[in-house]
């Protein structure tokens, strides 16, 4: 191979296959096609790099991975005919024409047209054809297309390119309210009216502009993002000292006084406590202390945190004495350990035991777990119990559920392999097997409710768990939807388990348990557990957040790192928590419910930080921070100024605990 072949192999192997793309035709494509043909000629040797560059008008030839993952969505298999909106430089379509059997593209910026056009000629393409136009129009007279790729991003999906592809047909566009945030969907054409739309991806794209997209200035978009970040703001100064007059202040947690807290939450059902960071010792002891109060004096059922469903059966069995056997499996033994698996959450948990020793059965308050990523786990809990009370069902629902195992060590590839047909999907057997169970709860609930409740709540998970792998596999906002939907459908679940007065308290970080239609998460058209809350209870519900300027957090650089103590950065100028660390207090808790003046003011939206396990400080405002409007996102919002990270528990703490203990060794 020469040096250009060369290069070109190596980055496809690191930066698409190695990122996930798997098609082996697009693979070929993308070693086949020389890249640096198609930008200009003192770029020649950026060509291969993992950017954008610039050609000229403006534009730029997308990201090498972005073309791959694009063109893999529309699922070519070879000859067909293919519509590009969007040439550009021409890269893509050279990429579609080394699969399809027939291109089409259109520019509206005739510069680039032109320029398309002798790049592809020069590259040897004679079957793509250029054309200067309104993309948004589509090509009528060479309709209609085996496919149809728009490669910039619309307001909504143009109905003149729907009406150009053949039934069958797909299109991948990405679509958006804003310029800087789209969703990229595929659109299949499945009769003459008819069309089906998925959720692939969160990208941004430039502006589609034309009759049928963007009808504004081409240079508008580019001092408009969603959200104004000035690199000098302007910081108020009365704000702060507006927060400090109206809130309780405290030195330390053990000081802090409770009872206007527990005045405003009154007689609320659900209790939504959150966190701005899943690593933040504060947030975890302070949250402890107020759920502490709530089962004392006003009677709170469970917690139900953001932990998966069998891990924190561990905690429950343990919490409320419950006469089981020790588990054959390690509890928050996968990434990230940290999270609950800390000195903090385990004084909570002794606390709880021991609250519940003196109490009747029926009285003791239980943990449970809201999350679905413990598919694998689940499905053993379920066996292990059908295999108890019906061994011919647990026969079936392991012939069932033996379609996942091929994916057990990454269950991400479980549904990159169902979305692109390689493997068949297991939606329906997982779904029957919860079928089954739920017709014969009568039978089962007569030998052990509590058992029946867990194992049925198990074989739920599994069911949303392998809709959720299929969805996550494109990281789009469906992922994030399904996966809070299904923790308010266990919350459900668990307030109907528990009977009619039962109350719950909600763990969970600030991003899931603050409602979303106030931050720029709607913008994206994500919805959370605080938002459906809000929705379904009204003012029986009551949310709490929580944020800090700096200090230390224990996260990772990367999913699936190792665990580090990271210096929290200072709050950004923009942000809430910048106003809250101007008060000068260590820490304090502020109602945002009442009508007053202070209230007003913070109805201005800001920035509002959120870390979860990965924490990138380097990157910290575009990877940590959102837009927000704080009083209509939580009713409480409680400041710590510096805080600590969590102290994760090492096996030489939990050496010679019964082997019942939650947390194992």
């Amino acid at each position: 191979m020469d040096g250009s072949s060369e290069k070109r192999h190596r980055f496809v192997e690191t930066q698409i296959e190695g990122r996930g793309v798997r098609d082996p035709l697009v693979l070929d494509a993308m070693r086949t096609v020389p890249r640096e043909i198609f930008v200009p000629h003192e770029l020649a040797a950026e060509a291969y790099d993992d950017t954008p560059l610039p050609i000229g008008s403006r534009q730029t030839i997308s990201q090498p991975y972005i073309v791959a993952f694009m063109i893999e969505a529309l699922c070519l298999r070879g000859g067909e005919k293919v519509l590009e909106i969007g040439a550009g430089s021409g890269y893509a379509a050279a990429v579609l024409a080394q699969i399809a059997g027939e291109v089409y593209t259109i520019e509206r910026i005739g510069e680039l047209a032109a320029r398309a056009n002798e790049n592809l000629a020069n590259a040897g393409y004679d079957d793509v054809h250029v054309r200067h136009a309104d993309g948004t129009q589509g090509w009528q007279q060479e309709a209609p297309f085996d496919a149809i790729l728009v490669s910039a991003g619309a307001p909504d999906v143009p109905t003149t390119l729907l009406h150009q592809l053949k039934v069958g047909g797909r299109m991948i566009v990405p679509i958006g309210d804003n310029f800087r945030s789209q969703e990229l969907v595929r659109i299949t054409r499945t009769g003459d009216e008819d069309f089906e739309q998925e959720d692939i991806a969160d990208v941004r794209f430039v502006p589609l502009i034309g009759k049928e997209g963007w009808e504004t200035a081409e240079d508008e978009w580019e001092v408009k993002p969603p959200r104004l970040v000035r690199a000098r703001p302007a910081v108020s100064i009365s704000v702060p000292s507006l927060i400090a007059k109206n809130a309780e202040i405290f030195t330390q947690i053990r000081d802090a006084k409770f009872e206007p807290l527990l005045d405003r939450i009154g007689n609320s059902r659900i209790v939504l406590i959150g966190e701005a960071s899943h690593g933040t010792s504060e947030f975890y002891r302070m949250r402890a202390r107020i759920t502490q109060r709530l089962i004392e004096e006003k009677g709170f059922n469970f917690v139900a945190a953001e932990a998966d469903w069998p891990d924190a059966a561990r905690i429950d069995h343990y919490a409320r004495h419950r006469d089981v056997p020790p588990s054959e499996w390690t509890a928050f033994a996968r990434f990230p350990t940290w999270m609950w698996r800390n000195a903090e959450t385990r004084n909570f948990v002794d606390w709880l035991h021991k609250h519940n020793a003196t109490r009747a059965y029926d009285l003791r308050a239980a943990f449970y777990g809201l999350d679905l990523y413990s598919l694998y786990n689940s499905v053993r809990v379920v066996l292990t119990y059908l295999d108890t009370v019906d061994p011919d069902l647990a026969a079936i629902a392991r012939e069932r559920y033996g379609c996942l195992s091929p994916w057990e060590a990454d269950p991400s590839a479980y549904g990159r392999a169902a979305l692109t047909g390689a493997y068949r999907k297991c939606e329906e057997d997982v779904s029957h097997v919860l079928v089954d169970l739920l017709e014969k709860q009568q039978a089962y609930t007569m030998t052990d409710g509590e058992r029946f409740f867990d194992a049925a709540q198990n074989a739920r998970l599994i069911s949303n768990a392998e809709r959720y792998y299929r969805t996550m596999y494109y990281g789009s906002r469906a992922s994030w939807n399904l996966r809070d939907s299904h923790m308010f459908e266990t919350l459900n679940q668990l307030l109907t388990h528990h009977g009619a007065n039962s109350k719950a308290i909600i763990w969970a970080h600030n991003s899931h348990i603050g409602d979303a239609s106030a931050t720029e998460m709607s913008r994206r058209g994500e919805y959370n557990i605080g938002q459906l809350c809000r929705r379904n209870f009204g003012t029986d519900c009551f949310s709490i957040g929580f944020g800090t300027n700096d200090g230390t957090v224990a996260a990772a650089s990367n999913w699936d790192g190792a665990m580090e103590v990271m210096n929290v950065r200072p709050a950004h100028a923009q942000s809430y928590e910048r106003l809250f660390h101007l008060t000068n207090a260590p820490g304090l808790m502020l109602s945002l419910q009442e009508e007053t003046e202070l209230r007003a003011k913070l109805m201005r939206p800001l920035l509002e930080r959120a870390i979860g396990v990965i924490y990138r400080p380097d990157s910290e405002l575009a990877s940590h921070y959102f837009e927000a409007t704080l009083p209509l996102q939580f009713d409480e919002y409680i400041w710590i100024d510096r805080t600590s990270a969590v102290k994760p528990l090492a096996s030489i703490e939990l050496e010679g605990m019964p082997e019942t203990y939650p947390f194992g060794v």
